[in-house]
């Protein structure tokens, strides 16, 4: 039986392959993350993986918003104002830390990687 640290890093593992999909240019919320890893209730953890995320240059946690396309994970990056030059420099619109357009930039795991 896995003890609890071990199946936590195997989550956040699943996270961050999930987060490495996200195609440029589009941007997810915490909770599709938690429901398409079959955790719909965990977008709280998803949130906990993007925080611990940042030592690892590959995972574009600047492109998982909250449920409203809020920057609500800017204060873990190194400058708060960082989330946002990187959702810009991808051609995204931001305005008073909410993600314009987020609708229809939203990337869904769900439907993006459901098998056919």
């Amino acid at each position: 039986m896995k003890n609890t640290a071990d199946s936590t890093l195997d989550f956040f593992r699943d996270v961050y392959d999930v987060v490495r999909l996200i195609p440029e240019g589009r941007v997810t919320s915490y909770g599709a993350i938690a429901k398409y890893l079959g955790s719909a209730r965990s977008s709280r953890m998803v949130g906990w993986a993007m925080n611990a995320s940042h030592r690892l240059p590959d995972v574009p946690a600047h492109r998982v918003l909250n449920r409203n396309g809020l920057l609500t994970g800017k204060h873990h990056f190194g400058d708060p104002n960082e989330m946002q030059r990187l959702l810009e420099s991808e051609g995204i619109i931001v305005k008073e830390d909410q993600v314009q357009n987020f609708l229809s930039l939203f990337w869904d795991p769900n439907d993006a990687l459901k098998l056919p």
